[in-house]
C-alpha cells in the first residue's frame, strides 16, 4: 500500500530557502577611485610586508624588531615603547581608538573603510587583478568558464592557482612574522628548522587567505561580516556614500529623446562592482563604498558629454537638495561627528599622557591568606608576603626596601639573611621580574586591630624613583 501511494502521489520539494550564489566577475576600470585604491593597497602591502623587517637597536639582549608582540617574551614591542602584560589597558586604548575610528569615517564617508582598506577588499582585489591578467576581462572571464577544458584553459587556471597559492603563503608567513624575529623565522623555515607552531600557523593563514580572497570574496562581506548589519546605525542624512541621482538619471533608455535621463542603461557600474550590486537601485547593504561605479559611470558621461557624477559620493541631503533645485552644502562637522572626534581625542591625550608618564618600575604584593599570621615565641606577629618587582629598564638595578605606617616592624627576606632589619637591598637584572618573599614582623602590643595598615616603600638607589603599596597586616581578633 505505501509503496502505490509513493508511486502514484508526487509529493513537492519543500523550496530551498537560500538563494544560488551566482559568481561575480567584476570588470576592470580606470579613474580617480581605483587609482587611489591601488595607492591604499600599495600602502598596506608596504606595511604589512615590510615592517616586520624594520630593525630597532634595543640593546643587548633585547630583540632589535621595531614592531613585534613577542608571545614568549610576553611583551608588546613598537620602536622605543615596550608594552608589558600589566599594561594591558594600553591594548585596549587601541581597541577603543579603532572602533571609535571606525564609526567617525563611517559618519563622515560611509563604508569607506570597507571599500578602501579593509583586508577582505585589498587581498580580493589583488587576487581578482592576477585572475584577470591572467584569464581576461570580465567578459573573456565569463566565456572561459563557461568553455569546455582544453590545455589553454588547465594551464591558465593552475597558473592562477599557483599564483594565489605563493601569495596566500607569504600573507601567512608575513602575519607570523609580527609575533616572531622576521629574519631568523624566515631562515628557520626555508630551511625546515621552524617550529611546528610557526608552520602550523603559517599554514593556517595561508590557506584562510587562500579561501577568503580567491572563492569567498564578496560572500565574506554580504554574509560572514557583521559590519554592514549595524552600520546603518553610524549614517545620517549627512553621511556621504555613494549614491546615485535618480532624479537626474531617470528614466533610462539610449535614446536622445528628451524625456530621456542621462543614465543609458549600460551596466557598467553594475559589471565593475566586486559584490555585483546595482546601485541604481538605492543604498544597500552589500554596498562596499568602494566608488569604483562612479569611475565607470563617469568614464560612460565623459563619452557621451554629458555632466559628470551621476553616480556620486554624497550625502542624502543633499541629493534632495540637488533635487529641488537648491544649493548643497556638505556638513562634515555636527553632532555625532564632534562627538566621536572628542572621544577620540581624549583617548589619545589619555594613553600619550600615560605613556610619557609611565614608571619603569612597578611593585606587586600578595600577602599569605594561610595562614594569616604567625605569632612568634617571644609574642611578635609575623606575616608573609610575595614581593614581586618589575624592572623596566634594560639594565640590573638596586633597590631599597622598607616599611611605613606600622610602629615598630621590621622585615626579612629569604635568602637575605635572617634577622630583621629596617631596610633590606634588593637586586633585579634588567628587563624582567624579580620575586622575593617577604616576611614583616611587629610587636603585638602594637595591633589595635586584627588588621593594620602598612605601606611598602621601595626606592631606586641609582634614580631616586620610589614607589609605594598600601597593604594590611595581620593579626590576632582584638
Amino acid at each position: 500500500m505505501t509503496e502505490n501511494l509513493t508511486e502514484n502521489h508526487h509529493i513537492p520539494e519543500s523550496p530551498s530557502l537560500y538563494a544560488k550564489h551566482k559568481k561575480v566577475y567584476p570588470q576592470a576600470i580606470t579613474g580617480a577611485f581605483r587609482t587611489l585604491k591601488w595607492k591604499v593597497t600599495a600602502a598596506i602591502m608596504a606595511f604589512y610586508f615590510i615592517t616586520p623587517w624594520i630593525r630597532w637597536d634595543r640593546g643587548e639582549g633585547e630583540p632589535d624588531q621595531a614592531i613585534l608582540a613577542s608571545m614568549s617574551l610576553r611583551r608588546l614591542y613598537f620602536f622605543n615603547i615596550e608594552i608589558w602584560p600589566q599594561e594591558i589597558y594600553y591594548l585596549t586604548g587601541i581597541l577603543v581608538l579603532a572602533a571609535v575610528g571606525l564609526f567617525l569615517a563611517t559618519a563622515m564617508a560611509g563604508r569607506v573603510w570597507c571599500g578602501f582598506t579593509c583586508w577582505q577588499t585589498v587581498w580580493t582585489d589583488l587576487f581578482v587583478w592576477v585572475e584577470r591578467k591572467i584569464e581576461g576581462d570580465r567578459n573573456k572571464r565569463i566565456r572561459f568558464d563557461q568553455g569546455s577544458w582544453n590545455l589553454d584553459k588547465i594551464w591558465r587556471k593552475s597558473l592562477k592557482q599557483f599564483i594565489w597559492i605563493v601569495f596566500s603563503l607569504l600573507t601567512g608567513a608575513g602575519w607570523i612574522f609580527f609575533f616572531n624575529d622576521a629574519p631568523s623565522t624566515a631562515m628557520n623555515m626555508l630551511t625546515g628548522q621552524g617550529t611546528y607552531e610557526e608552520y602550523g600557523f603559517t599554514f593556517l593563514f595561508s590557506a584562510t587567505t587562500y579561501v577568503l580572497a580567491g572563492f569567498a570574496r564578496e560572500q565574506v562581506c554580504i554574509y560572514m561580516c557583521p559590519w554592514p548589519r549595524f552600520q546603518g546605525a553610524m549614517f545620517d542624512e549627512h553621511s556621504l556614500i555613494v549614491t546615485y541621482e535618480a532624479w537626474r538619471g531617470e528614466p533610462r533608455g539610449k535614446s536622445k529623446a528628451q524625456n530621456i535621463g542621462d543614465c543609458v542603461d549600460c551596466n557598467l557600474c553594475v559589471n565593475v562592482c566586486p559584490t555585483g550590486v546595482d546601485i541604481r537601485e538605492g543604498d544597500q547593504f552589500q554596498c562596499i563604498g568602494c566608488a569604483l561605479c562612479v569611475d565607470a559611470c563617469n568614464s560612460i558621461m565623459t563619452k557621451l558629454g554629458r555632466p559628470l557624477n551621476l553616480i556620486t559620493y554624497d550625502s542624502v541631503s543633499n541629493q534632495m537638495a540637488r533635487e529641488r533645485g537648491d544649493e548643497p552644502k556638505k556638513r562634515l562637522i555636527r553632532k555625532r561627528t564632534i562627538a566621536y572626534s572628542i572621544l577620540l581625542s581624549a583617548v589619545v591625550v589619555l594613553m600619550a599622557y600615560g605613556l610619557l608618564n609611565r614608571s619603569e618600575l612597578e611593585i606587586n604584593v600578595q600577602r599569605d591568606r594561610s595562614p594569616l599570621f604567625v605569632q612568634l615565641s617571644d609574642g611578635d606577629i609575623r606575616n608573609g608576603y610575595t614581593f614581586k618587582i618589575l624592572n623596566m629598564i634594560n639594565v640590573p638595578q638596586t633597590y631599597t626596601l622598607a616599611i611605613s605606617g606600622l610602629e615598630g616592624a621590621k622585615l626579612s627576606v629569604i635568602g637575605l639573611g635572617k634577622d630583621p632589619v629596617d631596610t633590606v637591598t634588593l637586586d633585579v637584572e634588567g628587563d624582567t621580574v624579580a620575586t622575593y618573599r617577604v616576611f614583616v614582623r611587629a610587636p603585638i602590643e602594637t595591633m589595635r586591630s586584627q588588621f593594620e595598615d602598612m605601606e611598602f616603600i621601595l626606592t631606586n638607589s641609582e634614580t631616586g624613583e620610589v614607589v609605594r603599596y598600601d597593604s594590611r597586616f595581620a593579626g590576632p581578633v582584638r
